[in-house]
């Protein structure tokens, strides 16, 4: 099972072949293989990177079931 790397919830809803959506803290997520990448999405519907806050050494292998 996927958790939010932010908040920690399972509440993950799945909008793309490979982005997923959290309703606990509404951030974006993508998953490409093992690697993870955060957004925000912005007012205007555009998404803000937040890979540099969440990963600042590695970005963590994940296992989608």
């Amino acid at each position: 099972m996927m958790r939010c790397p932010n908040c920690n919830s399972k509440d993950i809803g799945k909008i793309g072949s490979h982005q997923f959506y959290c309703w606990g803290c509404f951030i974006e997520l993508t998953v490409n293989g093992d690697k993870m990448s955060v957004y925000q999405v912005e007012e205007d519907g555009t998404l803000s990177s937040l890979d540099d806050l969440f990963f600042e050494e590695e970005i963590p292998q994940v296992h989608v079931n």
